[in-house]
């Protein structure tokens, strides 16, 4: 783009009305970080109102002044399910979802409910912002599993021939027998640093490092989280036991992800 194009580009962008984006999320602390993140982003966009449950949320006076409902999956009033199809049908509204909840099939039930986009917390701040523009620009802002996840529920999707494999299986198929040791070590090491892993496969902290962006690409997931969650969901991953690790939370793994590779 030349530099006539790019001053109109900006131009046209700087004049116009900023998006106005109501945040919802039952932690302070939380909801405080992302209100500056948002108007840090001024003009682009600003902030016309919090929440904190979900009764608060549907009565809030700025809903008419409002382009963007960024929500939280879980607030005090467990309702939030139910707050999406009356956000989006009612009134208008886009939603995106900020959630710290790892499981994609609570993902998928967002966006069969009216969500527009799931941005996982762990995730960098501008994804939070670029979700926002995108969708509305009437875009949405899904991560590649959560697609085929939502892509195997339509009619006729699920229909296909028994030879044929299914996203997921096809994504773990092409993994090679290191990266699967890769991805089996981080759970069985879990707390451990990328040190102790790369020790434990036999290799440098950047050969791990290198295997894990390569595994990044092959599932079609963002970081260290999300691998976490996608290798228990899909039986990668056993405890030191012989079991399959289950899905519940496991706070060690969060000190995990503070060093285990490369976040993308």
């Amino acid at each position: 783009m030349n530099s006539i194009a790019q001053h109109a580009a900006h131009t046209a962008h700087s004049s116009a009305p900023p998006i106005r984006v109501l945040l919802a999320d039952d932690h302070p602390v939380t909801l405080w970080g992302v209100r500056q993140l948002v108007e840090s982003a001024f003009p682009r966009m600003t902030v016309s109102g919090t929440a904190a449950t979900c009764s608060e949320l549907m009565g809030h006076s700025a809903l008419g002044q409002t382009d963007v409902v960024l929500l939280d999956l879980a607030l005090h009033d467990g309702k939030t399910l139910d707050c999406m199809p009356r956000l989006v049908g009612e009134r208008g509204l886009k939603v995106v979802v900020l959630t710290g909840d790892l499981n994609p099939s609570h993902h998928r039930a967002a966006v069969m409910h009216g969500a527009r986009g799931v941005v996982l917390k762990s995730h960098p701040a501008e994804d939070v912002l670029h979700a926002i523009e995108r969708i509305h620009a009437g875009e949405v802002w899904l991560e590649g599993s959560l697609v085929s996840l939502l892509l195997g529920s339509l009619p006729g999707m699920t229909a296909a021939p028994a030879a044929r494999k299914d996203e997921h299986a096809c994504r773990i198929d092409s993994l090679t027998a290191k990266e699967r040791q890769v991805i089996a070590a981080g759970v069985e090491y879990r707390g451990a640093k990328s040190l102790v892993i790369a020790d434990a496969l036999g290799m440098s902290e950047h050969t791990l490092r290198n295997h894990l962006t390569v595994i990044y690409s092959k599932l079609g997931v963002q970081g260290k989280l999300n691998l976490y969650a996608y290798a228990l969901e899909h039986g990668l991953a056993r405890h030191a036991n012989g079991s399959h690790a289950s899905m519940k939370p496991n706070s060690q793994w969060g000190a995990l992800s503070l060093d285990w590779g490369p976040s993308a």
